[in-house]
């Protein structure tokens, strides 16, 4: 439990319902792999857990994530300076490396390996590695996915330096061109990290769009990822 936050808590739930009853409020840290917050509103009681990344933050920035978590739950407009100073924190390379080491060591990632039925992954990058970074780029991690997964096609995991690959493009109906340019897309976030542009994350910088648009069958690959 966390008793020395409930007063920060109670101040700003007076502050947004002043004639409301106050509740009882319970307030923990919770061994987290990023900055999760989450608040919930049970049999009359507020229940509030923190990432542990968050003890030792200033005063200032938890009465920021107070007053935004009891705005979000009793649907109240979100104080701007509150909001800014919290991404202000948030965003800051201290913050922000920590929340990758914690990630890594904390989180866990379910491998599959790089070898389908009709696609090897390693063999793919390979390829790509020559024909457009010089062979140069260092192979990360290459995993299918547990599921035909059709939202999430692929992702650069940089925690883990892994790329993740849907497992519906494992199949002979899957051009190769297909393939070739959803894992280009994220051998260019290896090349491109991502980049915070004051409160902002630049996922994809005009250097990353301007490469992405060097692939010979751009147009054909978006149309049949749009088609899945």
């Amino acid at each position: 439990m966390a008793p020395e936050l409930v007063p920060v808590f109670q101040e700003e739930y007076r502050a947004l319902r002043p004639r409301a009853p106050l509740p009882p409020i319970y307030v923990r840290f919770r061994r987290f792999t990023s900055l999760n917050t989450t608040i919930r509103l049970r049999e009359g009681c507020i229940h509030v857990n923190l990432s542990d990344l968050l003890e030792g933050a200033p005063e200032p920035v938890l009465r920021a994530i107070a007053h935004i978590l009891l705005a979000k739950l009793y649907k109240k407009p979100i104080n701007p300076m509150h909001n800014l100073r919290y991404k202000r924190f948030a965003s800051s390379s201290a913050v922000t490396r920590q929340t990758e080491l914690i990630r890594h060591a904390r989180g866990s990632k379910r491998y599959f390996g790089p070898e389908g039925r009709y696609y090897h992954l390693e063999e793919v990058f390979d390829s790509l590695n020559l024909r457009f970074f010089g062979g140069l780029l260092g192979r990360p991690e290459l995993t299918w996915s547990e599921h035909h997964a059709k939202r999430l096609l692929g992702h650069y995991d940089a925690a883990h330096n892994t790329i993740v690959v849907s497992r519906v493009f494992d199949r002979p109906s899957s051009p190769r061109y297909a393939i070739e340019y959803l894992l280009y897309h994220e051998m260019l976030h290896l090349k491109h990290p991502v980049r915070m542009r004051g409160l902002r994350r630049c996922v994809h910088s005009r250097e990353f769009k301007a490469e992405e648009a060097r692939f010979p069958q751009l147009a054909e690959a978006l149309a049949f990822l749009k088609r899945l």
